[in-house]
């Protein structure tokens, strides 16, 4: 699009009304991603005002392959990793053996739920789960990271990885069975 050149090109300038005009236009959706690595939204705030910064600092370094939107993604998925290596320590319960990862959807003692949930009550359990779990489950869902990618990025075994996203996905599925449970739904009507 013409319109995102002339952004770009204002912000490579340093052109305070171009920064503006990106920042109104991508930061909804780059906000989301933040949330997902988040704990609250305070923090995906703070993440997502650092990950700007960093983007006008480097714009000059995209080169104009793939998309912008792409390109700027990767950097708040990156700095929001950065961000709990800095300032967290993600606590990683490393389990031997290996998971089949068949297992994190199969024959739980649950019933199956089959109504929807918004996207923002998705987002809040995301944000409930411990931060090992949550960054594994956003790079392997989210960003399609495989557990070799993952375990390289967070500095953790490929079985570790995998483990995670078992408990992820299981203290997910419990959630959400408990918001969607007769008794429950019952008593909120």
């Amino acid at each position: 699009m013409l319109i995102d050149d002339a952004i770009i090109e204002g912000c490579v300038a340093g052109k305070r009304s171009a920064q503006s005009a990106l920042y109104r236009k991508f930061s909804a959706v780059m906000l989301a991603i933040c949330m997902r690595y988040a704990q609250n939204r305070d923090e995906a705030e703070d993440i997502l005002q650092e990950a700007f910064l960093k983007i006008f600092q480097n714009i000059d370094s995209y080169r104009k392959e793939g998309s912008f939107e792409g390109w700027m993604k990767r950097i708040m998925i990156n700095h929001a990793l950065n961000y709990y290596r800095k300032n967290r320590k993600l606590p990683f319960l490393e389990d031997i053996e290996s998971i089949n990862e068949t297992e994190i959807m199969e024959k739980d003692d649950q019933p199956a739920i089959h109504a929807p949930l918004s996207a923002e009550k998705i987002t809040v359990l995301i944000q409930m789960l411990p931060p090992g779990y949550r960054m594994v489950f956003n790079m392997y869902v989210f960003e399609e990271y495989s557990h070799k990618e993952i375990a390289m990025e967070l500095g953790i075994s490929e079985n570790t990885s995998k483990t995670q996203l078992l408990k992820a996905r299981r203290m997910l599925k419990k959630k959400i069975v408990e918001i969607k449970s007769p008794e429950k739904l019952n008593t909120n009507q």
